[in-house]
């Protein structure tokens, strides 16, 4: 049997650019979740404005170029004019759009809540489970490490995550983890129930 969980990854901010100023010496600039609309007889041109932290002067960032109105989702379109957030919020984590643009994120100015259901050390130790699941909403990328949302969800210390990791006890899709390995929305992490509360054990009896 398998006891599944869920843990949210909710970023409270969308990365800042790291790009120069031209009108002062800051070197990051902040998305202003707002858009700009320009029409140039049958394209149009669409961006999402972002502004310098110092000075609040813009930059914009290209989402469509020289593009026919119709050839844009209607939907879609109506958002834009709208200013939509979670649309910009979507466009700011786009590493295909920063790509796109040549600029580049501070993902590291990203702070993240998380939202799961806290689980005791006695809790794992009680489960009678063979492995225990967790799946992750994360809609919102900025390539946080699974290690670490593991470590903390599960109050495990760095070298008990490590034992876990050489123990092969933790897979993701299918594959062992990997310290290294970053975070995508949806990814169902497997823990093998047994090697976790053996870890475990190790620590109680250590401070006994």
């Amino acid at each position: 049997m398998q006891k599944e969980y869920s843990w949210t990854v909710s970023p409270n901010n969308t990365p800042l650019l790291k790009k120069s100023c031209s009108h002062c010496d800051s070197k990051q600039f902040y998305c202003s979740e707002k858009f700009r609309i320009n029409a140039q007889k049958k394209n149009v041109d669409i961006w999402l404005i972002y502004r310098c932290v110092k000075c609040d002067s813009t930059y914009n960032l290209t989402i469509f170029s020289r593009t026919r109105p119709t050839a844009i989702d209607s939907i879609l379109f109506n958002k834009f004019q709208n200013n939509d957030t979670e649309l910009a919020w979507k466009y700011a984590f786009s590493e295909e759009m920063r790509r796109k643009n040549k600029v580049e994120a501070d993902l590291a100015t990203v702070t993240y809540a998380l939202q799961y259901d806290e689980i005791s050390s006695d809790e794992l130790l009680s489960l009678n489970e063979r492995i225990i699941t967790f799946e992750v909403d994360y809609p919102f990328d900025f390539q946080l490490r699974l290690s670490t949302l593991i470590r903390t969800c599960l109050n495990l210390s760095s070298r008990q995550l490590d034992q876990l990791i050489m123990q092969e006890a933790i897979t993701v899709a299918g594959k062992h983890l990997q310290k290294k390995h970053k975070l995508k929305d949806k990814d169902r992490i497997e823990i093998d129930c047994k090697k976790l509360k053996s870890i475990l054990c190790n620590k109680i009896q250590s401070i006994q």
